[in-house]
C-alpha cells in the first residue's frame, strides 16, 4: 500500500529536450559575452531573418494590424511589423545579457516614470496587481524592478520543455522575483494578495471561456482573461498598468507605471467582472496605440470568437 503512494521517479529529459536546453544555454552564453550594443545588433539581425522567413507569423501580424488599424495603409502595417521584429530581436539580446546586469549597469538604459504610483499602491498593504502584456521589453521589466529592490511575482505558462523552463525562470528570479504558473493561478494569486505582494499579469493573449470573457479590444470582441478582475474585486488589491517601453528619443527603456485604476463595484459580481475586464483591455489598448511597433502582433489575439461567428484568420 505504501509503495503505491510513493512519488513516481522523475521522467528523464528526452533527446529533443536536452538539445533545446543546450541550444538555449549556448545562445545565452554566446550573446551574453558580447558588448550590449553588439548583442542588440545581433538580436536585430535575428529579428530581420525571422521577419523574412516566418511567413505564417507575418501573415498573422498583418491580419491583426488590419483589424486594429483599418485606417492605416498596407505599407504602414508592414513597417510596424518590421519594427516589431527588431524589438523582439533586441529583447532576445537583453534576455541573454540579463544575468550579468547590475543595478548600476541597467540604470544606464532604464528609468522609471510613475514609480510613485506603484509605491503608493504597494503601501496600502492589500497587494498590487500590475496590468501588463506582451508590449515593449516585458522580460526585462520585472527583472529591472527586482534589481531596484522591488521583487514581484509573474504569472506565466509553463514552457513545454522542463529544462528550458527551469533555466529561463532561474534568470527571471535571480533578484527575488517569483513565478506563478497558470495551472496554479487562482490559489497562488490569492495567497500573494493576502501577503501584500506584487504580481504582474500579462492579460493580452487569446483566451477561451470560461476563463475568458468577450470585451472590445481595438473595436473587435476579444476573449480576455477575467482572473485579474475576479481577484481584484475579491481581495481589494490595487490594479495599475506597468509597461517597459523603448523611447526612441531617449534611446533607452522607460518603465511606466500608470495611476491606480478605479474599479467598477456595483455589487453585481458578473457585471463588475465584465466591466473591469473591459477597462483593463482598454487600458492595454491605449498603451499599444502609443507604441504600436512594440506589441506582439504575431499572436492570434482574436482567435476565439463568440458563438456562431466565423474565424477571423
Amino acid at each position: 500500500m505504501a509503495d503505491n503512494l510513493q512519488t513516481p521517479p522523475p521522467v528523464p529529459p528526452s533527446f529533443r529536450e536536452n538539445l533545446e536546453y543546450w541550444a538555449l544555454r549556448s545562445l545565452v552564453g554566446a550573446v551574453g559575452l558580447l558588448p550590449r550594443p553588439v548583442a542588440r545588433a545581433a538580436g536585430a539581425a535575428i529579428g530581420w531573418v525571422c521577419w523574412k522567413s516566418l511567413g505564417g507569423l507575418r501573415r498573422t501580424g498583418l491580419r491583426n494590424l488590419r483589424l486594429a488599424f483599418p485606417e492605416k495603409s498596407k505599407e504602414q502595417h508592414q513597417e510596424i511589423l518590421r519594427e516589431l521584429y527588431r524589438m523582439l530581436g533586441w529583447q532576445i539580446a537583453e534576455f541573454c545579457k540579463m544575468h550579468s546586469y547590475t543595478l548600476e549597469s541597467a540604470s544606464q538604459f532604464v528609468r522609471y516614470e510613475g514609480l510613485g504610483h506603484y509605491l503608493q499602491a504597494r503601501d496600502k498593504g492589500q497587494g498590487v496587481l500590475v496590468l501588463t502584456g506582451h508590449l515593449g521589453a516585458w522580460e526585462l521589466s520585472s527583472f529591472y524592478h527586482s534589481l531596484r529592490g522591488y521583487p514581484m511575482s509573474v504569472v506565466i505558462r509553463r514552457l513545454d520543455n522542463p529544462r528550458v523552463d527551469a533555466f529561463v525562470n532561474g534568470i527571471r528570479c535571480m533578484h527575488g522575483n517569483r513565478v506563478l504558473h497558470k495551472d496554479d493561478f487562482a490559489r497562488g494569486l490569492l495567497s500573494a494578495m493576502h501577503r501584500g505582494d506584487t504580481v504582474g499579469i500579462l492579460m493580452d493573449t487569446n483566451m477561451t471561456p470560461p476563463q475568458g470573457v468577450f470585451v472590445p479590444f481595438f473595436g473587435v470582441e476579444a476573449c480576455t482573461a477575467s482572473g485579474l478582475a475576479r481577484v481584484a474585486l475579491k481581495t481589494g488589491a490595487a490594479v495599475l498598468p506597468g509597461f517597459l517601453l523603448w523611447e526612441k528619443s531617449e534611446k533607452r527603456y522607460v518603465l511606466h507605471f500608470g495611476k491606480e485604476l478605479d474599479l467598477v463595484r456595483t455589487g453585481d459580481t458578473q457585471a463588475d467582472i465584465l466591466a473591469n475586464t473591459a477597462l483593463f483591455a482598454a487600458t492595454t489598448e491605449a498603451y499599444i496605440r502609443r507604441y504600436p511597433e512594440q506589441w506582439l502582433w504575431v499572436h492570434r489575439r482574436w482567435k476565439t470568437r463568440p458563438e456562431g461567428e466565423g474565424s477571423l484568420y
